[in-house]
């Protein structure tokens, strides 16, 4: 599965065609829910009757159809829980991105590509660092988007006849000594394993798998830069499959992403409340991106409104049909919220997908940290 970066999803998001529309599809292929083939064919179907009967839908046929042909094509979803998939014939746009996670199925056409769920997913997924040992075994783990980085394995033989001498052998003791040294030294070891696999390949969080006195140990000796990016523990052994440690640390990144959005979501609640850099809302967050004020977007999960957009300048408004900024006519587009995601995007901004957060629900749904 190749990663999808942020600097792809911009990229994704500036692509226009003047004279063909784009079609952006999502769609849910989590064999947890969706155990057969023709359970998310059937979702498929029902998304294509609702796009082919959309106004100038005529022009977007032929992507419909390329996405058709490819999801009923037959793919592997092994190790897949999403699709997304961007078309536009015409463009020469054609973009078929597997995702680690369930999205919300649904079609999207219009004139640039709809990348807000796809922004989220990326949000949610960064490289995350996993350590599992017990006394004589250690394994490290990198991965990114649900994807295996790269690991490192250690293996610290202990003696295997010390603990079937009785206690009234007079080596027992130093032979006990001897293996707690061992068993020292092999954490010692995993703990610089896995600061080497941070220098080579990178990560924002670390999580560790191991009994509570072996962890505490490892977490004493990880290097600073290490232990700021500890997040906690899972509970998986040395022993288990990259699936299972995978899905573990999908699970631990799930949990540390809705505590930074809880974080992000207390800054603007607090600058809306002081009027100090903060605005919330549909109308006033949509007048300062057309103003270019937006630092950080905050948009909670699966918000949709219809709006319009202008022709002539590209801003955006919650009511039509003349245009705020220039007074020139005005397009009704039927998901401005989409359509705010990518101007933001464009317009280098940072963008939260919130899940579940309820001050952001508070707040409108929608909302934003102003630069000035």
């Amino acid at each position: 599965m190749a990663v999808i970066t942020e600097t792809a999803i911009r990229e994704l998001a500036a692509f226009r065609s003047p004279s063909a529309p784009v079609v952006s599809c999502y769609l849910d292929v989590d064999g947890r829910r969706l155990v057969l083939r023709q359970d998310y064919e059937s979702e498929l179907d029902g998304l294509l009757r609702e796009a082919k009967a959309l106004p100038g839908a005529d022009a977007a046929a032929p992507d419909l159809r390329r996405i058709e042909e490819y999801v009923k094509g037959g793919f592997d979803r092994s190790r897949i829980r999403g699709l997304a998939l961007f078309s536009c014939a015409e463009g020469g746009l054609w973009e078929v991105v597997p995702l680690p996670l369930p999205v919300s199925s649904r079609i999207v056409v219009n004139s640039s590509p709809a990348v807000g769920q796809l922004e989220s997913v990326v949000q949610e997924l960064h490289r995350f660092g996993v350590l599992l040992a017990d006394r004589q075994r250690a394994r490290v783990f990198v991965f990114q988007m649900g994807e295996l980085v790269d690991h490192s394995e250690l293996l610290d033989e202990l003696p295997r006849d010390y603990d079937a001498r009785g206690e009234s052998d007079k080596g027992y003791d130093r032979e006990q000594q001897h293996v707690e040294e061992l068993a020292a030294q092999h954490l010692r070891q995993a703990a610089r394993a896995t600061f080497q696999l941070f220098q080579d390949q990178g990560f924002e969080h670390l999580t560790i798998g191991a009994p509570d006195e072996i962890a505490r140990t490892l977490e004493s000796g990880l290097h600073p830069y290490l232990r700021e990016r500890l997040v906690g523990r899972i509970n998986v052994s040395v022993g288990a499959s990259v699936d299972e440690i995978r899905t573990a640390a999908l699970d631990v990144e799930a949990e540390v992403e809705r505590a930074l959005e809880a974080e992000h979501v207390a800054r603007l609640r607090d600058a809306v409340g002081s009027g100090n850099r903060g605005v919330a809302g549909l109308e006033g967050t949509l007048a300062a991106l057309a103003e270019r004020r937006v630092d950080v977007l905050f948009v909670s999960q699966g918000y949709r409104e219809s709006g319009w957009r202008c022709e002539t300048c590209g801003g955006l408004a919650r009511k039509g049909p003349a245009c705020p900024i220039d007074g020139q006519a005005m397009a009704h587009v039927e998901d401005i919220v989409e359509e705010a995601v990518d101007t933001a995007l464009a317009q280098s901004c940072r963008v939260e997908i919130c899940v579940d957060n309820a001050d952001l629900d508070v707040l409108g749904r929608f909302g934003a940290l102003l630069r000035f």
